[in-house]
């Protein structure tokens, strides 16, 4: 019995071995360029001093920007913003993502209306 476990192994172990392929390594691969060292370096010197090419406005220097709101209008509300306790709030900083019920804004008005 441990005969043919044994021839067994065998048999399986030399298939697997026969059908194990291995990839051939084939070097370098040939140099398909026509430009010569010295045009390459030229080259690179100019693409160096040139920048970012495809970055948006890298050639464009400063822009200038004109805004259409008044300083004290961004004033106004940048002190509405910074006063107002809710303004800040993020729910993915509480537990299941839910604000509390205690932090939410009063849903009831307190304004009066005028009775016709």
């Amino acid at each position: 019995m441990k005969a043919s476990k044994v021839i067994a192994a065998a048999a399986l172990s030399l298939l697997a071995a026969a059908s194990a392929n291995a990839e051939t390594y084939e070097g370098v691969h040939a140099l398909t360029s026509s430009a010569s060292r010295s045009e390459v370096a030229g080259q690179a010197v100019a693409a160096a001093r040139a920048g970012n090419t495809y970055g948006e406005g890298a050639s464009a220097g400063a822009q200038a920007f004109t805004s259409t709101a008044s300083r004290s209008a961004v004033r106004a509300e940048a002190v509405a913003k910074a006063h107002d306790p809710f303004a800040s709030l993020d729910r993915r900083a509480f537990y299941r993502d839910q604000v509390p019920a205690a932090y939410s804004k009063p849903k009831v008005s307190f304004t009066r209306q005028a009775a016709l």
